[in-house]
């Protein structure tokens, strides 16, 4: 796992789609799914820190860009 899309691929696999048009919003939703699939043992422990660690740094990235923006 090594971008996003990747993540989105890995919920899609568990039947989870999430488009809002929020990036942001979107961002915090799939850590949100990545979260419960590790609670119920469906992810391992690597996929979970891996895809938290990638979410946080994209969400950095468009906060800075959109701030950039302003």
């Amino acid at each position: 796992m090594k971008t996003v899309y990747d993540i989105q691929q890995l919920l899609k696999r568990f039947g989870t789609f999430i488009y809002t048009g929020n990036r942001i919003a979107d961002l915090e939703l799939m850590e949100g799914e990545i979260k419960e699939l590790y609670d119920a043992r469906f992810i391992d422990v690597t996929q979970y820190k891996t895809a938290l660690l990638l979410l946080r740094q994209e969400a950095s990235r468009v906060r800075d860009q959109k701030g950039a923006d302003s």
